[in-house]
């Protein structure tokens, strides 16, 4: 068990956190939706540093819930109220990321495709008189994702 004022700034700090990454994550949706992932490319590095930070204190939190137990339950509500808006944008923002890697990966097919069509008229026949079989993709796709 912690005293109040321990208690209650690890609340304040953990409300604060989780109000930050929400924030940051928002910005990311929004830029996903309106077709501009570029424009997240430069704070990518700080938004894992703080999902990473995140991580790390709301698992110390869960394994040990005496640390906010004595804080007042005004600031624990507070905490429970940005985390559920929190997990709210974390929903939204993975459906974005989800709908721009689908895209992605279905241009990557249809450059492929041209470029093995294009390829593949070229190829002539072989000494069977037959055109020769297989794919000449140069573009490898990983679907284990």
């Amino acid at each position: 068990m912690s005293d109040p004022q321990t208690a209650t700034a690890a609340a304040r700090h953990l409300t604060s956190l989780t109000r930050t990454l929400t924030d940051r994550l928002e910005v990311e949706t929004r830029a996903f939706v309106e077709r501009r992932p570029q424009d997240i490319v430069a704070g990518l590095g700080e938004t894992q540093e703080l999902a990473n930070q995140y991580r790390r204190e709301s698992a110390q939190v869960k394994a040990n819930p005496a640390i906010l137990s004595a804080a007042p339950a005004s600031e624990r509500m507070a905490l429970v109220k940005v985390t559920e808006q929190f997990n709210a944008v974390l929903a939204k923002h993975a459906r974005a990321v989800e709908a721009a890697r689908i895209i992605s990966e279905g241009l990557v097919q249809t450059i492929a495709g041209e470029v093995a069509a294009a390829r593949a008229m070229g190829t002539g026949y072989g000494a069977t008189g037959r055109a020769p079989a297989g794919d000449g993709r140069a573009i490898t796709l990983n679907r284990s994702a």
